[in-house]
């Protein structure tokens, strides 16, 4: 379904990574691409006052587990992930339907938070395509893939299943061939084994192998915790890290969240290879870590920014970043707003494969934007366009969200789907997931 328009959108103050900080611009849109800046309007194209909104690239937030929404304002206090925690409702316990009503408030959370583009990855993908396809956003889409018993990792136990690595993989590799290119071209798929520690040897060299073959990148946990540092050292003699330079995964095709746990000589070995760092400053923060990301990135890594499904909130997690950064620099100013503003959104764009998202404003990218409210206190006085969004802007903020031309958000209102059945929905099955938990 291509939902695309002729339209101009003048009267808004213009924020773009790539070409600065424009305070009375305009856009013109047509077929899902920015067809020009600060010209007229033609004739027949509808005319949009913006009433002097912020408009910025849509935000793009890579790593997310979307259907883990229903343990969320419940587990922050008990333990840093919830496949890890007893006492919580374990992923695999939910049905294809139970995943794909979670997997719709997260992924419509995102999206009224400003993210047109998502990666989002768990059990059963094919729900969370639907979901994603349901609001019409991109999304990068993969189906996790491990081989240690789920219901022994919250009691701390690594327990090898080959039958859940078979099953898992299958399910990701039906994935690649029923939705590659589908929802209008906005839905692209991903490899993602879930970490060092509840993957094997064999099956991580397994993804190599299908990294290579398929061009694809390859989207994982790594040194996200001391028990995963812990439980690699002892099954192999290395630090997680140094598994997946043996197996062949280390390269600019591996897409890493948190990267916490990391000695100096694996923070060269990650930056030499040249990974992608799915930065999460939320979750880490929630646990009282921090990543070293500036290290990282000075020794060649590309850093991008995500809110692993403890929030949708870019915003937050650009100001979190910051803060980390400067926390872990003994209080030196090593990170400002441009910078992070540019992991949010451009950086993420060249850093990913796979999608068409550009994450600028520019003349020739495609129509991914959004509209901030222009009459939030929180966002004026407005002087330097990258320090209030990045310093004091709010997902709240958000009022509007376009991709590649169609309104996906209009009045903070998805235009696809029902808001009120979505939470709905979602509240039922969460509800019925923590009786679940504490019988």
């Amino acid at each position: 379904m291509k939902i695309r328009m002729a339209c101009h959108l003048y009267n808004v103050a213009l924020l773009c990574p790539t070409e600065g900080f424009v305070s009375n611009g305009s856009l013109t849109i047509r077929d899902g691409i920015i067809a020009a800046r600060g010209a007229a309007p033609n004739p027949g194209e509808t005319v949009i006052d913006g009433k002097g909104a912020m408009c910025l690239p849509g935000l793009i937030n890579t790593h997310n587990h979307s259907p883990l929404m229903s343990v969320r304002g419940m587990v922050e206090d008990l333990g840093f992930a919830p496949a890890y925690t007893p006492g919580v409702p374990q992923g695999h316990w939910l049905s294809s339907e139970e995943t794909q009503i979670l997997a719709r408030l997260g992924v419509m959370e995102m999206l009224c938070a400003g993210a047109t583009t998502i990666v989002d990855y768990y059990r059963m993908p094919d729900a969370l395509a639907r979901a994603a396809e349901a609001f019409g956003l991109r999304a990068m889409i993969g189906g996790r893939v491990m081989d240690a018993d789920t219901a022994s990792l919250a009691n701390g136990r690594f327990l090898h299943d080959p039958k859940l690595g078979e099953a898992t993989l299958r399910a990701a590799l039906d994935l690649i061939d029923t939705w590659d290119a589908k929802g209008n071209d906005r839905i692209s798929t991903i490899l993602a084994p879930h970490a060092p520690d509840t993957c094997s040897r064999q099956m991580l060299h397994t993804f190599a192998d299908l990294s290579a073959k398929t061009g694809k990148q390859v989207h994982t946990h790594l040194a996200q915790s001391k028990m995963e540092v812990a439980q690699v050292r002892s099954r192999e003699g290395l630090s997680p890290a140094e598994l997946l330079e043996d197996v062949g995964l280390l390269s600019p095709d591996l897409v890493a969240a948190h990267c916490i746990f990391l000695d100096e000589a694996d923070i060269r070995r990650i930056g030499k290879a040249g990974v992608v760092i799915n930065h999460a400053p939320i979750g880490n923060a929630a646990f009282g870590a921090a990543a070293p990301v500036i290290a990282l990135r000075e020794a060649g890594a590309k850093i991008t920014l995500c809110t692993d499904t403890k929030s949708a909130d870019m915003f937050e997690a650009m100001r979190m970043a910051i803060a980390a950064a400067r926390w872990r620099a003994d209080m030196e100013f090593v990170l400002d707003a441009k910078t992070v503003f540019g992991w949010g959104t451009v950086d993420a764009a060249r850093a990913l494969k796979g999608h068409a998202a550009s994450g600028t404003l520019s003349v020739g990218s495609p129509a991914d934007l959004i509209l901030l409210d222009p009459n939030a206190p929180n966002l004026r006085p407005v002087i330097d366009g990258y320090g209030i969004v990045v310093h004091s802007g709010s997902a709240a903020n958000v009022t509007d969200v376009m991709v590649a031309g169609e309104w996906l958000v209009k009045d903070r209102m998805p235009t696809r789907v029902d808001m009120d059945t979505v939470i709905r929905d979602a509240q039922k099955v969460a509800e019925n997931l923590w009786k679940r938990a504490s019988a």
